[in-house]
């Protein structure tokens, strides 16, 4: 039991201390733009996975959701600059010791959004699975090899 105010904020500030993430305090705040950009993505594509998972497709809601991720793709990698390997960022070293491969899986993802984009509104679910799959799958490998969580 806590017997007097001083052990009260002790203890305010040990929970505090424990919990969130150092805030992005650099000029402009790459990172912070950085992981913002990349949650809004994710706010287009996950409806999609959900439609991919379950027995509500909509062709016309996908082929939406597509073109606001093509919309927003291109935001994220303006803010990968040489000197935002910092707190709260969760990149890995080796977006900058290795810009080749970082290169590679860009472009892996550029390539898979295109052909979302080019099947967007297509009836077929089978086909829409398979390139929400793909963009997924370069998602997957970008995070294994780049980010640390």
């Amino acid at each position: 039991m806590l017997k007097t105010p001083a052990t009260l904020l002790l203890g305010i500030l040990i929970l505090t201390a424990c919990g969130g993430e150092a805030p992005d305090t650099r000029p402009g705040q790459p990172v912070a733009h950085r992981r913002h950009s990349f949650k809004e993505i994710i706010k287009v594509f996950e409806p999609i996975g959900v439609m991919m998972r379950t027995d509500n497709y909509n062709a016309g809601k996908f082929k939406l959701l597509a073109e606001e991720l093509m919309a927003r793709r291109d935001d994220p990698w303006q803010y990968f600059q040489p000197d935002t390997l910092y707190p709260p960022s969760h990149a890995k070293p080796e977006v900058w010791s290795d810009p080749g491969k970082f290169a590679i899986d860009k472009k892996a993802f550029f390539d898979a959004t295109d052909k979302l984009a080019a099947v967007a509104g297509t009836p077929d679910k089978r086909v829409a699975r398979a390139a929400f799959e793909a963009v997924e799958t370069t998602c997957s490998d970008c995070h294994k090899a780049f980010k640390t969580r």
